[in-house]
């Protein structure tokens, strides 16, 4: 099915087709009506019905070659890389693809071999008056992957992305709560479904996909320990969010095990005990789909991973605390360890980070201990003079 609608740009309408190639994919083309938005609202209308009546899908093109549209190669090598990378990897390549790259480039026309560096920094020049440089660095990731496989394959000479000035990454700079503040968070949360999932977080600092995918296997209530090696995350694939669960962490570091700190273990059995409770209450209405998953609730229903990201804020609002990320309470573990006195190189493995350079990067100007040390061996090592009887030797200039 043939469908269309208008878009304006810079001033102007274009008539977007949408159709579907032999394959069944949703595609796009742009049309130039050469009409200035004021005033011409009916005539663009009548464009679109006239384009959209008389288009033909182009024929698409069997196999890669250098001289095919840049658009149609992207498309193309996401099916090809798609069995290759992780799902939620594709998913973040097909978005940006299908909803930024793959439009910009369709409509200007430039083949695989046509390519220049000049019309990638154009591209970046035109993003970055609407996004972040962040999106722009995600767009230049892309890019710069599929292109070296064009180059890997031999159906173009060089990589030009490589040519290509990337935008400086803007600075971010997370939200740090003491502990008198997440103190105040676990007193509005106590006694909620939300209570033992944020305190998780908190104290061990985890990442939503490794909270969320949390399983009772994980718990070792006899070596006092949990390890980290179940994720639950979402993607987004062609306009459909997908949960994907992955038996395996993020990275390597990420796999780790950790003491049960506390009385964790007293909150993990009063779980473990309300969860055979309700199984037992429910019985054919209870979901096993999700039986060994630690936060479930009283269905057996696992928690999702966006449902918990969009309400703890709210509920934190509601009850007139401040607003901030489910992530935050990560950031909140790392500058606790720091003011607690634990090295960074620690911290980066209660963390899982897999670089030194990435915790150093996000918590080293919080290591107040490590700059106190730092003070102590100047002095020691290089005396001031006494500071009585000191005298101002310059004069104010007339």
């Amino acid at each position: 099915m043939i469908t269309g609608h208008l878009q304006v740009k810079k001033g102007y309408y274009y008539v977007v087709i949408s159709y579907k190639d032999n394959k069944g994919k949703r595609r796009s083309k742009w049309h130039a009506t050469g009409l200035p938005e004021k005033g011409n609202k009916r005539k663009a209308e009548s464009e679109l019905l006239r384009i959209r009546s008389s288009f033909v899908p182009p024929p698409e093109p069997d196999e890669m070659c250098p001289d095919m549209l840049f658009a149609d190669y992207l498309l193309q090598w996401l099916d090809i890389v798609r069995v290759k990378i992780k799902p939620a990897t594709y998913g973040s390549y097909s978005n940006i693809v299908h909803s930024v790259i793959e439009p910009y480039f369709r409509q200007k026309g430039y083949t695989l071999r046509g390519l220049e560096a000049r019309h990638i920094q154009q591209f970046y020049g035109e993003r970055l008056k609407t996004v972040k440089p962040n999106s722009v660095l995600h767009d230049h990731a892309v890019i710069h992957q599929a292109l070296k496989y064009a180059l890997k394959t031999d159906l173009v000479m060089q990589n030009v992305a490589t040519k290509v000035d990337r935008p400086r990454k803007n600075e971010f700079q997370p939200k740090f709560l003491d502990a008198e503040q997440l103190q105040q968070i676990f007193e509005v949360l106590k006694g909620t479904w939300m209570e033992l999932p944020i305190l998780v977080a908190a104290f061990y600092g985890l990442r939503r996909g490794e909270l969320v995918g949390l399983k009772w296997d994980a718990i070792d209530f006899e070596r006092g320990t949990i390890t980290i090696k179940h994720t639950v995350t979402t993607t987004r694939i062609d306009g459909k969010t997908y949960v994907l669960e992955q038996e395996s962490a993020k990275t390597k570091s990420s796999l780790r095990t950790l003491p049960l700190v506390g009385s964790f273990a007293a909150y993990f059995r009063q779980v473990k005990e309300e969860q055979e409770y309700n199984k037992w209450i429910c019985g054919n209405c209870y979901d096993y789909s999700y039986d060994g998953y630690v936060f479930v609730n009283e269905l057996g229903k696992r928690i999702n991973p966006n449902y918990l990201t969009s309400k703890f804020p709210e509920y934190l609002e509601q009850h007139g605390l401040q607003r901030i990320r489910l992530h935050d309470l990560r950031h909140s573990c790392a500058s606790l360890l720091l003011a607690n006195g634990v090295p960074l190189k620690q911290i980066q493995e209660w963390l899982g980070h897999s670089d030194f350079s990435t915790t150093a990067n996000i918590y080293a100007h919080l290591d107040y201990s490590s700059k106190l040390s730092s003070a102590q061996a100047m002095a020691q090592g290089l005396p001031l003079p006494e500071a009585d009887g000191v005298k101002c030797k310059w004069e104010m200039p007339v």
